[in-house]
């Protein structure tokens, strides 16, 4: 049996509150198995992103803190960036704090990869959903 490692982690207080709610709901016994596989669905997600190969298109639906401040401009910035795989955007005002972005592209798997990395991985992103189909 393989060993097992204990990691910390911190959450937000009310996505933790959600967390224990959903996997209350689902009939998890602790939470600990309940972020194990959160965490296989979100790796074997990126693993396949990160395999496939040639054009593709789809939508990334962003879900981000518009109050962290520099990150709606850091967000602008990388898309103009991409502008070339970017063939549009919809802004939609959720609450006073969170914004959804549906960003439909069409490109090079690799530079589509690139962009939902670089949105993902800044500070106020909450969720980036990536949705493709090869072409």
């Amino acid at each position: 049996m393989a060993k097992i490692v204990r990691v910390g982690v911190t959450f937000p207080p009310d996505l933790l509150k959600d967390f224990d709610a959903v996997i209350g709901k689902m009939g998890y016994e602790n939470r600990s198995k309940a972020v194990q596989d959160a965490v296989r669905l979100f790796v074997s997600e990126r693993k396949w992103l990160q395999e496939e190969k040639g054009t593709q298109a789809g939508v990334l639906m962003l879900l981000y803190d518009h109050e962290v401040k520099g990150l709606e401009s850091t967000l602008t910035h990388i898309q103009h960036h991409y502008a070339h795989i970017i063939c549009s955007t919809m802004h939609i005002h959720l609450s006073e704090s969170d914004c959804l972005e549906a960003i439909a592209v069409k490109g090079n798997a690799t530079e589509l990869r690139r962009l939902s990395d670089e949105l993902t991985a800044k500070k106020g992103v909450k969720i980036l959903k990536t949705m493709l189909i090869s072409i």
